[in-house]
C-alpha cells in the first residue's frame, strides 16, 4: 500500500524540499497540524470542534463545494416542504472561528510522507488527517446506469451543486396525470437507510396534492428497511394506495435500466415502464479513500473502533459515509457523532492530551412521512471486541399507533425534527 501511494507522488522531489523543511517551524508555533478532508456533516463537524477545544492546533478544511447543500432535508424539496435555499449552508462560520477553507478536490494522499495532493496543485503537509469524503456512486453496478443515464434517471443522493434534487422535483412536477414514479433502491450499505422511504412519502405528499391518481412503484433490493412499521403505517393512513412497495424476494431488484425507454428491468427478466425513475445505485467510498489504500475489498474503510483510525495509515482518521463500522448506520448524525472523538484520538498525541477512553457513539434519525407527521430511531453505540456493538436496550424508534392516537406525536417530532436540524447545522458551520 505504501509503495503504491507513494508512486503517485513520484514527482514531488525538489519541488517539495521547501515544504519537507518547514514542519520544524510550525510545530514551534502550534501544537501541530490537522487537515480535514470533506466539509460535510463529519468534516465541518471536525473542524469546527478541533478549533474550539483545540485552539493552538492549525486545521485546514479541504472541500471542493463553496456552500454545502445537505442529503439530509432534501427529500423535503421533492414534497414542496423545503426549498434548496433551506438546506444550502456557507462556510464563512468556520472561517470565523481561524479554520483554513480550501475550496479544492483532495486527488491524492501519501501516508508515509503526511502529504495530501490537491487537485490544483496544492500540496498539503499534515500531522494527522480526518478524511469524511463521504460516497461515491457505483456506476455500472446497474446495468445502463452510468453519469450519462443520470441526466435522464436522477440519483439526487449526493448534495453536490442541487441540480439532481431539482431536476428530480422538475420531473415529478411534470409527471403525466396518472403517471408512474419508480423507485430503484439499492441493499445494504449506502447512505442513509431510511432515505429512500422518506423520499418516497415525499413524493407521495406532493403527488396527493398535485397528481393523486400517479403511483408510484418502489423496487428494493431488499427484504426489509429501516423503519419500516412506521413507514407503512403512514402510507397507508396518508396516501392509501399509491405507493406500492416491492422488496427483492418478490422481484423487487432492479438489475438494469433503459433510460430512452424509461424501463426498469428487474432480477428475473420483468420490465417496468416508468415516467419518472429515480435511481439510487450501490455505493462505496469516495474515490480518495479508495486510490490512497485505505479501503478494503468491500469498497469501504475498515477502521478502529476507539478512535476511527484507518487499519491501513493510523494517522488518517476516517469518519461519516466512508467508514466500513457496521452496525454504526450511515446517517448525519452519526458523521458528527464519530467526528468528535475521531479529532480528540487524533489529537491526544499532537497536544499531550488523554485519547478517549470509552468511546460512545450517537445516532438519531428523523424522518418526515407527511405534513406534521414524524417518526426518529436512536441508537447509541460503543466499541466490541471485533468492531462495534449497540448498546443493549439503548435506543429504539417512535411507537406506532393508528394516526388518531399518534397525531399529536407525529407532530411533536416533526418539530423536533426541525430542530434537530437547525441545531446539527449550526454544531457544523457557526
Amino acid at each position: 500500500m505504501t509503495h503504491l501511494t507513494r508512486r503517485r507522488f513520484g514527482a514531488l522531489a525538489g519541488a517539495s524540499a521547501l515544504a519537507l523543511s518547514s514542519p520544524a517551524l510550525l510545530r514551534a508555533q502550534t501544537a501541530g497540524r490537522l487537515v480535514v478532508i470533506g466539509g460535510g456533516f463529519g468534516g465541518a463537524s471536525a473542524a469546527r470542534f478541533a478549533r474550539i477545544h483545540y485552539p493552538d492546533v492549525s486545521v485546514t478544511l479541504v472541500e471542493p463545494w463553496d456552500r454545502f447543500i445537505t442529503c439530509p432535508y432534501g427529500n423535503l424539496i421533492l414534497g414542496g416542504m423545503k426549498t434548496l435555499a433551506d438546506i444550502t449552508h456557507s462556510y464563512d462560520g468556520l472561517r470565523a472561528r481561524g479554520v483554513e477553507v480550501i475550496h479544492d478536490r483532495a486527488t491524492a494522499i501519501d501516508p508515509e510522507s503526511h502529504r495530501v495532493r490537491l487537485e490544483g496543485g496544492t500540496e498539503l503537509d499534515y500531522d494527522k488527517l480526518i478524511l469524511s469524503p463521504g460516497i461515491a456512486l457505483r456506476w455500472g453496478a446497474i446495468e445502463g446506469y452510468d453519469e450519462a443515464a443520470a441526466g435522464i434517471f436522477p440519483h439526487a443522493w449526493m448534495g453536490g451543486d442541487g441540480s439532481q434534487i431539482t431536476l428530480l422535483r422538475q420531473q415529478i412536477e411534470a409527471l403525466p396525470e396518472g403517471g408512474v414514479v419508480g423507485l430503484a433502491i439499492p441493499a445494504n450499505p449506502f447512505r442513509c437507510p431510511p432515505g429512500p422511504y422518506e423520499r418516497i412519502s415525499m413524493i407521495a405528499h406532493y403527488l396527493k396534492q398535485a397528481n393523486p391518481t400517479a403511483k408510484i412503484l418502489a423496487f428494493d433490493a431488499k427484504e426489509g428497511f429501516s423503519k419500516q412499521g412506521l413507514f407503512q403505517d403512514a402510507w397507508a393512513e396518508l396516501y392509501g394506495d399509491m405507493i406500492e412497495w416491492v422488496p427483492s424476494n418478490q422481484d423487487g431488484r432492479i438489475v438494469r435500466v433503459d433510460p430512452a425507454n424509461r424501463l426498469f428491468v428487474s432480477e428475473f427478466g420483468t420490465e417496468h415502464r416508468v415516467d419518472v425513475g429515480n435511481v439510487i445505485p450501490p455505493q462505496y467510498a469516495a474515490a480518495i479513500a479508495r486510490d490512497s489504500g485505505l479501503a478494503d475489498e468491500s469498497g469501504w474503510v475498515p477502521v478502529d473502533p476507539r478512535s476511527f483510525a484507518a487499519r491501513m495509515a493510523p494517522d488518517i482518521h476516517v469518519i461519516g459515509d466512508a467508514s466500513l463500522a457496521s452496525p454504526l448506520p450511515k446517517s448525519g448524525f452519526m458523521a458528527n457523532s464519530t467526528a468528535k472523538i475521531a479529532v480528540a484520538a487524533a489529537l491526544a498525541e499532537l497536544t499531550g492530551s488523554a485519547p478517549p477512553a470509552d468511546p460512545v457513539y450517537f445516532n438519531t434519525c428523523y424522518s418526515h412521512a407527511g405534513e406534521d407527521y414524524a417518526f426518529s430511531v436512536v441508537g447509541i453505540f460503543r466499541p466490541a471486541e471485533d468492531g462495534f456493538a449497540e448498546t443493549p436496550d439503548s435506543g429504539g424508534t417512535s411507537p406506532r399507533g393508528p394516526l388518531a392516537e399518534m397525531a399529536e406525536t407525529r407532530a411533536l417530532e416533526a418539530e423536533y425534527a426541525d430542530a434537530w436540524y437547525a441545531s446539527i447545522t449550526q454544531d457544523m458551520f457557526s
